[in-house]
C-alpha cells in the first residue's frame, strides 16, 4: 500500500469512526471536529481531506465539512455490531503497518482499538451527571439503560465477541438451566504471554476491579481501559463503584465493588450493602460470591457484587417446604427446591430479613455435623460459608442464602462440595455465584471438542483412541443407550441436553446437603438448630 492510498484509506476510517460516535451519542456534533483532531493526531496526520463540494450559495461551508457527521454511514450498515468491528480492524491494521502496534496479535489490537475509542468517550464527570439526571428526573431503569448502552456503543463490552457465545437452555427437573461456553475472552497470544512474563510487575491498579482502571492505558499483562466509566454509588454508607463487566454472560451484568481494595468477607454489612443496593435499583438483583476459595469467586482479594437485569433459573425455583425460627415468626422462610442447598428469606421489612441471615451465618460458620460431613473447622481452617442473594419480587424483598463448605480430602482434593473428577471434563472450576443461580459458565475448549466429538461418533470412530476426546468417553458411552438413534438430524440436540445434565450433576456436587431423603434430613438438622 503506497503511502497516498493509505493516509487516504485511514483518513476516510476516522471520519467513519466519528460518524459512529455522532450517530451513537458517544460524540455530540459540537465535538466532532475536536475528536478527529484528536485521531489525526494519533496517526500523525497534520489535516482531513475532504471531497470537493459546491457551497450554497450565501452559506460558508461548514469546518471540515462535517456539520452533519451521521450522513457518512449508511443507515444499512451494522456498524454497531460487525461493521464496528470491521472499522476498528482497518483502523488497527494501519496502525500496525506506521509502526504504532508492537506486534500485529489480538493482545496489542486490543490495547489500542481501546485506545482509539477512549478518544470518542466522554469524561466521567460526564457520564455520572447524566446518569444522576436521568436517575433522578426519569427512573433507575431509564439510568441504567443509558449506562448499559454507553458500555456497550464505546465497545468496552465488545458485542461482536459476545455474541460468539455459544448459549442454549438445558431443561431439567430444577427447572431451565442456562449453558453458555465462553468465547469472548481472547486467548493470549504466545507473544503477549513471553511479554507478559518479562514485563515489570506493577501493582496498580491493584487488580481489574480497582476504581484506577477508569481511563488506564493497560499493557500487556493488564487489559485497557480508556473506554471505561465508573458510576459512584453509596452502599450502606460507603463508596462503592457501579460498572457493567465486559463479559456480558446475562442481560445487564453488572458488578459492584467497594472503591477500596479490601477482601471479600460475608458478614452483617453485606446483607445491609445488597439490600442497599435493591432499594436504590429494584429492577436488578444483586449477589455476592462466598468468601472462602474452592467455593467463592475468581477475585476474593477485592470486595465486590455481581448483579443485573436477569431473572435465574434459582430465582424462579419454589420453596419446597417451610420453617419458622423462634423470634422471627415475621419472615418467611423456606429450602427452595434446588440442587445446592438454599435457605430464602422474604418479606417486606429488609431489617428483619437481615436480622435472621444474621442467625443463619452465625450458625453455619460453627456448624458441624459428622454423620453428615459438615465439618465448621479442620486444623483451625474455617470451611462453611454462605453465597447470598438479594433481589425485589412484588412489595416483598427476598435473600437466598447458600449454603456453602470447601473442605478437601484425598478422594476430592479440589472440594467435597466441587464438581467430582467424573465431570470435569465437562466443568472443573469453581462454583461461583453466576453458577449458583443456574447459569454454566463454561470453558471455550468445549466448542471444539464438542465439533470433533461429533463427527466422531457419527463416524463410527473410537473417542478412546482421539487423545482430545478420550476424557469424554465415559460420559459419552453413558448417555448413548438413552436414545433410539443419535445421528445428524438430532445429535446436536442430544449433546446439548447432555450438556446440561451434567451441569445439573456439577450444582448437585456442589451442594452440601444431596437432594436425599437422608440429605435433606441432615438439612432439616441444621435448621432446627436454628432455634
Amino acid at each position: 500500500m503506497d503511502m497516498v492510498q493509505e493516509t487516504g484509506t485511514i483518513q476516510a476510517d476516522i471520519k467513519e469512526l466519528v460518524a459512529y460516535g455522532v450517530q451513537t451519542g458517544l460524540v455530540p456534533q459540537e465535538d466532532v471536529i475536536y475528536t478527529t483532531n484528536r485521531l489525526l493526531e494519533l496517526f500523525g496526520l497534520e489535516e482531513l481531506e475532504e471531497p470537493e463540494r459546491q457551497e450554497e450559495a450565501g452559506r460558508p461551508e461548514p469546518a471540515l465539512g462535517m456539520a452533519d457527521m451521521t450522513e457518512a454511514v449508511p443507515e444499512s450498515q451494522d456498524i454497531q455490531g460487525a461493521g464496528l468491528e470491521r472499522l476498528l480492524g482497518r483502523i488497527c491494521d494501519c496502525a500496525y503497518e506506521k509502526g504504532l502496534l508492537e506486534e500485529n496479535t489480538v493482545t496489542y489490537r486490543d490495547l489500542f482499538d481501546t485506545k482509539v475509542m477512549g478518544m470518542l468517550m466522554p469524561r466521567p464527570s460526564e457520564v455520572i451527571r447524566r446518569f444522576r439526571e436521568l436517575y433522578d428526573t426519569h427512573s433507575p431503569e431509564a439510568a441504567t439503560d443509558y449506562y448499559y448502552k454507553l458500555s456497550r456503543d464505546s465497545d468496552y463490552i465488545r458485542r461482536y465477541r459476545v455474541c460468539k457465545d455459544m448459549k442454549w437452555i438445558a431443561p431439567t427437573k430444577y427447572g431451565d438451566l442456562d449453558i453458555t461456553i465462553n468465547l469472548s475472552k481472547p486467548e493470549k497470544d504466545p507473544k503477549a504471554i513471553a511479554a507478559a512474563k518479562n514485563a515489570k510487575q506493577s501493582g496498580y491498579p491493584k487488580c481489574l476491579l480497582c476504581w484506577e482502571n477508569e481511563g488506564y492505558a493497560g499493557r500487556v499483562n493488564h487489559p485497557a481501559r480508556q473506554n471505561h466509566r465508573i458510576i459512584p454509588v453509596t452502599i450502606n454508607g460507603s463508596r462503592w463503584g457501579f460498572q457493567y463487566s465486559p463479559y456480558v454472560y446475562y442481560n445487564e451484568h453488572c458488578i459492584v465493588f467497594n472503591s477500596r481494595h479490601v477482601p471479600m468477607k460475608i458478614e452483617h454489612a453485606t446483607f445491609c450493602k445488597l439490600f442497599d443496593f435493591v432499594k436504590q435499583f429494584p429492577h436488578y438483583f444483586v449477589g455476592s460470591n462466598a468468601d472462602l476459595p474452592i467455593v467463592g469467586g475468581s477475585i476474593l482479594s477485592h470486595d465486590h457484587f455481581q448483579g443485573g437485569h436477569y431473572e435465574f433459573a434459582m430465582a424462579k425455583a419454589p420453596v419446597e417446604r417451610t420453617f419458622q425460627v423462634a423470634g422471627y415468626e415475621d419472615v418467611a422462610a423456606g429450602v427452595v427446591n434446588w440442587p445446592m442447598s438454599v435457605v430464602r428469606l422474604s418479606g417486606p421489612d429488609t431489617e428483619r430479613i437481615i436480622a435472621l441471615a444474621d442467625v443463619i451465618l452465625e450458625k453455619w460458620r460453627g456448624y458441624t455435623d459428622e454423620e453428615a460431613f459438615v465439618y465448621a473447622y479442620t486444623e483451625g481452617e474455617p470451611h462453611n460459608t454462605i453465597t447470598p442473594i438479594a433481589r425485589k419480587r412484588g412489595e416483598d424483598f427476598e435473600l437466598d442464602l447458600v449454603l456453602r463448605n470447601n473442605i478437601t480430602t484425598k478422594e476430592h482434593p479440589l472440594g467435597v462440595y466441587h464438581p467430582h473428577g467424573k465431570l470435569h471434563h465437562i466443568k472443573k472450576e469453581n462454583i461461583g455465584l453466576i453458577e449458583v443461580m443456574g447459569l454454566a459458565v463454561l470453558p471455550a475448549r468445549l466448542k471444539g471438542e464438542m465439533a470433533r466429538l461429533k463427527e466422531v461418533l457419527l463416524a463410527g470412530g473410537d473417542l478412546r483412541a482421539d487423545a482430545e476426546l478420550a476424557k469424554h468417553a465415559d460420559w459419552v458411552e453413558e448417555f448413548i443407550p438413552k436414545y433410539d438413534r443419535i445421528d445428524s438430524s438430532n445429535i446436536d440436540a442430544i449433546i446439548e441436553k447432555e450438556i446440561g445434565l451434567v451441569f445439573m450433576e456439577v450444582l448437585e456436587d456442589a451442594g452440601v446437603y444431596k437432594r436425599t431423603p437422608e440429605g435433606q434430613a441432615a438439612f432439616d438438622r441444621f435448621l432446627q438448630s436454628l432455634a
